[in-house]
């Protein structure tokens, strides 16, 4: 760089950008949990705005505090809080596939029956089988009543969200 060039501000659109930016990443805080939220460790005032922003009900509110959480964003590096929104992301989308794969799992066991539970024991074979064809049965017997159904169905999805989570 010679000596006579001058160093030019960032464009006009250029900041519009970066504002943009900031806004749409204060707006995805807004969407986080507060444990999540608080896990982050964000300035005080900015976490206080994102707060406040989940109470907003108003639309023209909320786009104000929007553009303010924006606003305090601009002090803020956003490399830290991109980083931990996508392992966050991913550690959701991560428990989204295991839940998954479980209910396709319970989806066999009440459609297949005995060859569904055959194979879930090759795969698992610390499963309690007797207990699982009782709820199995259950959760499939058309001579019980619905809720009763409904109930075996879920107790039959937490016994298989534990055996998987005690194998892994």
């Amino acid at each position: 760089m010679q000596e006579d060039e001058e160093v030019r501000p960032p464009s006009k659109s250029a900041r519009k950008r970066e504002a943009t930016a900031a806004q749409d990443l204060g707006t995805r805080l807004i969407a986080l949990k507060e444990t999540e939220l608080a896990a982050l460790e964000l300035p005080e005032r900015l976490h206080d705005a994102i707060l406040l922003a989940k109470r907003i009900t108003s639309r023209g509110g909320l786009a104000r505090q929007r553009q303010f959480i924006g606003k305090l964003m601009r002090d803020i590096d956003p490399a830290p809080l991109e980083a931990a929104l996508a392992q966050s992301s991913r550690g959701h989308a991560l428990d989204a596939e295991k839940h998954h794969r479980l209910e396709a799992w319970r989806a066999r066991l009440l459609t297949e029956g005995a060859k569904a539970l055959d194979e879930l024991i090759k795969v698992r074979p610390d499963a309690d089988r007797k207990a699982l064809q009782v709820l199995i049965d259950k959760a499939a017997s058309e001579r019980v009543d619905p809720r009763s159904r409904e109930a075996a169905g879920r107790e039959l999805f937490r016994s298989l969200r534990t055996l998987f989570e005690a194998s892994s």
